[in-house]
């Protein structure tokens, strides 16, 4: 009996894309981060963990390189002072969200610390790097399933 070969289904890459109202004036910064965590997949509609909403937070408001334990400790720190309840701040936790932050090209890691990318503005790095190039990359091999498929 011959074995099967079966192929394992993990993307390439991937990027979930939500649209919601717009932003409003009376919006916090907060909010606003988590409209976008969820608008880019990093956050699902309902999850009551959004520490990934937090640790994007804290780099955004830092302009220097931190290493994992730094983010912990501010994001810890945050949550304490929004009164928000610390679920998901273990370190294993915090590394996970920040490897998932850099997948979508929004922090990078050099050595053994982590920034938004290049310091850009986020707008400028999902103009350059998700519109320009992550998103039609996606959209291509999508499109040569649907020609491959003969119907």
């Amino acid at each position: 009996m011959s074995k099967k070969i079966v192929s394992k289904d993990t993307p390439l890459a991937e990027i979930t894309l939500r649209k919601y109202e717009k932003p409003h004036e009376g919006m916090s910064k907060r909010d606003s981060i988590k409209k976008l965590c969820l608008s880019i997949g990093l956050l699902q509609p309902g999850d009551s963990r959004d520490i990934v909403v937090d640790i994007f937070h804290v780099m955004l408001e830092t302009p220097t390189e931190l290493n994992s334990e730094e983010i912990q400790t501010r994001v810890i720190s945050y949550r304490k002072q929004q009164n928000l309840a610390l679920h998901g701040i273990a370190q294993s936790n915090i590394r996970r969200q920040l490897r998932r932050l850099r997948e979508i090209f929004l922090i990078e890691k050099i050595n053994n610390t982590y920034r938004i990318s290049e310091n850009e503005k986020i707008h400028n790095i999902f103009e350059e790097k998700i519109k320009k190039f992550y998103v039609p990359t996606i959209m291509a091999r999508v499109e040569e399933y649907f020609k491959h498929i003969k119907h």
